[in-house]
């Protein structure tokens, strides 16, 4: 299998881990405080992580790139799940996942501010396209009794989950594995630390269906997940990438149907067909592949650190 099929088949089960993890973390807290719940997940996350690392004898990151990793660890997972975990106390699997759907343009803009990326029309065009079908998809949901807080504290996900994408492409790359055991160790850290400052309870779960939300979050949700991403972005650019959390909501949209029997209704499919051409428009049409068939110079290592 070539890489550009294997990056392929990779971007599309971090969208599939990605859209089931609105509904699993809105099941682990519904039982569990915020924040312990979020640094649990993350512990457990890391420590298998580590020992991945330990099994495969992995270098763990040092100097510039150790720096990038725990910077990775304090946006991408402190932050952005901390401001997470609080808002989907107030805010559904699905509507979360129309707000995170903003992603994308986010990232766009915060790597034209890096200068990692030029200005293109293409990607704004497809941006406006995919947010607007989303917003047509659940223009029912919006108009919800949630509280404002509630919705920014999403929205501050979105952009910090924008920043790390791209700011942790300024550091020198490093295995997946080990990068994301640094970020993840980072992030439980600093939520563990939010969960005693608040006073919250630390008790295990009780109910089996949040004990299966959390296995399912640590071990697909957590560490398959974003060494994927790591994978994906080594070879595409970061505002492409970030074209995942335009997909999220039609696998949270599934499973919600599935587990809450939310009915299919006109704007739903009205809507997802524009966030499709949204997403080709703006993402699938800038994946290397389509525009160099042919790399020039040797296929770089899958499995060894960079």
């Amino acid at each position: 299998m070539s890489r550009d099929r294997l990056v392929l088949g990779a971007f599309a089960l971090i969208v599939v881990f990605g859209g089931a993890n609105f509904v699993a973390g809105r099941v682990s807290i519904q039982e569990l405080p915020p924040f312990w719940a979020g640094g649990l997940r993350l512990a457990a996350a890391a420590a298998v992580l580590l020992a991945l690392v330990a099994i495969q004898r992995l270098p763990l990151p040092r100097g510039r790139a150790l720096v990038g990793a725990v910077a990775y660890g304090v946006i991408g997972f402190g932050a952005a799940y901390g401001f997470a975990y609080w808002g989907f106390q107030r805010v559904s699997a699905g509507l979360g996942a129309v707000l995170l759907a903003v992603t994308p343009l986010f990232t766009f803009g915060l790597a034209l501010l890096h200068g990692q990326e030029n200005f293109r029309w293409r990607p704004l065009l497809g941006g406006g396209v995919a947010v607007a079908g989303i917003a047509v998809m659940f223009s029912g949901s919006v108009g919800a009794a949630v509280p404002l807080p509630s919705l920014l504290a999403v929205v501050a996900m979105a952009v910090c989950n924008a920043e790390a994408s791209v700011f942790v492409k300024q550091f020198p790359k490093t295995h997946p594995i080990t990068t994301n055991a640094v970020a993840m160790l980072v992030g439980a850290v600093i939520l563990l630390v939010l969960s005693t400052m608040f006073r919250e309870p630390h008790s295990l779960p009780v109910r089996t269906s949040t004990w299966v939300a959390l296995v399912y979050l640590i071990l697909l949700g957590s560490t398959t997940l974003f060494v994927l991403f790591l994978f994906v972005l080594r070879s595409w650019p970061a505002s492409t990438v970030s074209y995942m959390f335009v997909l999220f909501p039609f696998v949270a949209v599934a499973l919600s149907a599935w587990i809450e029997r939310t009915p299919v209704t006109l704007a739903l499919a009205i809507g997802g067909i524009l966030v499709l051409l949204g997403v080709f428009v703006g993402a699938v049409t800038q994946v290397p592949f389509m525009k160099t068939p042919h790399r020039v110079g040797p296929e770089p290592c899958l499995t060894c650190p960079e």
